[in-house]
Order: C-alpha cells, then sequence, then structure tokens
C-alpha cells in the first residue's frame, strides 16, 4: 500500500507538460486518481553552447475527474537572459485512461493537450500522446510518444490573391514540418518510500514523417531525484528535480528543472 502511495506520488510530481523546447518539460505519466486536486509550480533553466540562457516558469492546477480522466491548466511564463520574466501562454492537457487495472502488466493513458501562446500570430499547438508505466521489483519505469503539431492561423497573408495555388502548396508543406515527434523515458530506483532517483531522457526527432539529420534532432539525458514530505496538516508535498544533459550540437548544453506540488 506504501508503495502504491508512493508511485501516486510520483506521477503527481511529474507532472505533466508536453511543451518539447520547454525547460520546465519533465516526463509524464499515465496515472490517474480521481478526486485527486494539486497545484503545482514548476522551473526549468538552460544554456546552449553559445552561452545563451533561457528559462521557463509553469504554474498549474489539476484534478483527478474520473477514474479515467485527469485534466490540468497552466499559465506559462518565460525569460532570456537580461529580461524580466513574462508570460507566454497558456496550456490544457488531459489524460485518458486506457489501461488501469492494477493487475496488468503495464499502464497506459492516452494524453491530448492544448497550448495557446501569448503571441496570436504563433497560432496554437495540440499535443498527442500515448503514456505508459510499468514496475519491475523496485524500479519505475515510463516510455512515452508524443506528437505536437503547431496551428498558425496568421502564417501567411490573407487576401493575397496572386499566386494563391503557390501558396496553398506552401501551406501544406509547412503545416506537415510543423509535426513534430518526441519522446519521453526514465528509469527510477525505489530507494525508499519516500524517495526515488534515477536517469531520464527526452527529446524531439523533427517532423514525424521525416527526421531530421541527427545533429538537428534534440536529445537530452541525466539525473533526477524524485521525493514526498508531509506538512503538518497532513498534506502531502511533493518534489523531484533533474540536470539533464544535451548530446547533439541543437539540444542545450544542460538543463537545470525542478518541480514543487502541493496535493489537497
Amino acid at each position: 500500500m506504501k508503495k502504491k502511495r508512493l508511485l501516486a506520488a510520483i506521477a503527481l510530481a511529474l507532472g505533466a507538460n508536453a511543451a518539447f523546447a520547454s525547460p520546465a518539460e519533465d516526463v509524464i505519466t499515465p496515472d490517474i486518481e480521481k478526486g485527486e486536486r494539486e497545484f503545482e509550480f514548476a522551473y526549468g533553466t538552460d544554456r546552449n553552447d553559445e552561452g545563451k540562457y533561457e528559462s521557463a516558469l509553469e504554474l498549474s492546477f489539476g484534478a483527478g475527474i474520473t477514474a479515467r480522466w485527469a485534466t490540468e491548466l497552466g499559465v506559462e511564463f518565460e525569460r532570456e537572459r537580461g529580461e524580466h520574466m513574462k508570460y507566454s501562454g497558456i496550456e490544457w492537457e488531459n489524460r485518458l485512461g486506457l489501461i488501469i487495472d492494477e493487475d496488468a502488466p503495464v499502464a497506459v493513458s492516452l494524453l491530448v493537450g492544448f497550448e495557446r501562446p501569448r503571441d496570436r500570430a504563433e497560432g496554437w499547438s495540440s499535443t498527442l500522446g500515448l503514456l505508459s508505466e510499468t514496475t519491475v521489483g523496485r524500479f519505475l519505469v515510463n516510455a512515452n510518444l508524443l506528437v505536437e503539431r503547431n496551428w498558425d492561423a496568421e502564417s501567411e497573408d490573407e487576401g493575397d490573391e496572386e499566386g494563391d495555388d503557390e501558396d496553398e502548396e506552401e501551406d501544406e508543406e509547412d503545416d506537415e514540418a510543423r509535426t513534430a515527434l518526441g519522446y519521453q523515458w526514465q528509469v527510477l530506483y525505489r530507494h525508499s518510500h519516500r524517495m526515488y532517483y534515477g536517469v531520464q531522457g527526452m527529446g524531439e526527432l523533427g517532423q514525424w514523417d521525416d527526421w531530421a539529420k541527427r545533429d538537428d534532432q534534440e536529445h537530452k539525458i541525466g539525473p533526477a531525484i524524485f521525493g514526498r514530505l508531509k506538512t503538518a496538516g497532513g498534506q502531502r508535498l511533493n518534489y523531484n528535480a533533474g540536470l539533464l544533459f544535451g548530446v547533439t550540437d541543437s539540444t542545450p548544453d544542460y538543463t537545470l528543472r525542478f518541480m514543487l506540488e502541493y496535493e489537497l
């Protein structure tokens, strides 16, 4: 029973953020608990090989609506070096349980998310993903496959009648190029009832049906730790942190992220 509670706490701590490029991105888990409610604070910063820093902050509220549906609404902020933190968009995410039987060897959920940037010229994006989780002895293993598509309503000048056919072909190619394939995975070891640690990785391969060259892809990997504390009132405070290192030229040299979650 204690093991089950800690796994659930880790699942909530992992949160859900499907924005591939965000420094605050974490591995999403398929776990859903009816009646669960939590506030989440996530922060991440990364540095590229030119020494430029980028930071992201996310504030969200999530709830388990049914045994097969969990939803989360978040507000996103971003900051580049020398600038102030500024609002960048909102995100709505849903996890739909496909295999949730406790006796099943693997848990599987469908991820459906939508994001609306502050800059309306960027349109909006949708994310569809398959989330999986299994336990092997004292190890917890997650593997996710994600597809993110950008819908840019203002990508082309409206009302331009000249070269309409050519523009339509370019629009179709642009739409395909904005459908990206990403992944997430992690392997965690249960050190105690209140702590897990291990390694995780995530990245983006490029267009879903035409992968980019390896140096143009994004891949990062590194250690992570997860834990849980109890407040004086009996509520749970979950935390996790990770330090991921880029393994391709297009990936930031390193990403440092931290998440804190308060369960009601």
